[in-house]
């Protein structure tokens, strides 16, 4: 990263369309800086790297915020030398109190300030938060939308209730740390196991399993085949079925779930997996 002359800054949860738009603007010695504010749950951590073929260099926010627009830019040419050109989107704002623009940084910086426009789709601008909005009411289409790719949750695959495989359907269960968790209910989805390369087309659960013992969950139940041995999992939103509902028997809740499948089936029966 040492010899990248053109860096994005910003802080990149979600990494959607409108921070793909900043990407384009550099070079293919470019990276991508990633300023951590602790808030990101679209893409937490490292998850980023799954979403840009650029290297991304990582600063705490804690570790800068207190720093005036002399010394922000002095951090950034101490940690690329080679700089010549900053990209940033129209709101961006740093150093201390935030009180520095792109207007401040094309006058501190002497090379290049590539302002990114305000990013809309279909008249509405996009935004992490209004994604989180999308996630959070189930408007799952919607937030694919802006992000420009599936909304994706990984977790390691931990024990679920038991019951599944025995009386209603196999899931294999997930803890999501770290993620935005969707609205409760019922998905069309894609399960990737491990490490391998393919998605399988899945129908998934999120919420409190209110039918039975009323404990939270995160289940998958994979339509082409039966899981075996596993570690961890990645889930990919595609479109809500349902709501949570409460189920008066188990009998109930089956036959609720095979109309599940079936929707699911339907709705994944073209995608490219």
């Amino acid at each position: 990263m040492k010899n990248s002359r053109a860096i994005a800054i910003g802080g990149f949860d979600g990494m959607h369309i409108g921070h793909q738009h900043l990407f384009a603007e550099l070079d293919k010695s470019g990276t991508i800086v990633v300023i951590e504010t602790g808030y990101a749950n679209l893409t937490p951590k490292y998850e980023r790297e799954n979403f840009s073929h650029y290297p991304i260099f990582y600063l705490k926010l804690d570790d800068i915020r207190h720093l005036s627009g002399e010394e922000f830019i002095g951090f950034l040419k101490d940690k690329f030398p080679k700089l010549d050109k900053i990209v940033v989107g129209y709101d961006f704002h740093f150093g201390k109190n935030r009180k520095y623009s792109f207007d401040d940084l094309k006058i501190l910086f002497t090379g290049d300030v590539k302002v990114v426009d305000e990013v809309t789709l279909n008249g509405d601008s996009i935004h992490s938060h209004k994604i989180r909005q999308k996630v959070s009411i189930g408007d799952i289409k919607g937030a694919n939308a802006f992000l420009g790719h599936n909304y994706t949750i990984k977790g390691k695959i931990v024990k679920g209730q038991g019951i599944g495989k025995k009386e209603l359907v196999a899931t294999i269960n997930i803890e999501a740390e770290g993620f935005l968790t969707p609205k409760e209910g019922v998905y069309a989805t894609l399960t990737r196991i491990d490490d391998e390369e393919h998605y399988h087309p899945s129908v998934s659960f999120v919420g409190h399993r209110v039918t039975t013992d009323g404990s939270f969950a995160i289940e998958s139940h994979i339509l082409d085949g039966e899981v075996t041995c596993s570690d961890k999992a990645r889930i990919s939103f595609v479109s809500f079925i349902r709501d949570n509902k409460k189920f008066e028997s188990l009998d109930e809740l089956k036959k609720a779930i095979n109309k599940d499948i079936f929707v699911a089936s339907k709705e994944l029966k073209f995608l490219q997996l």
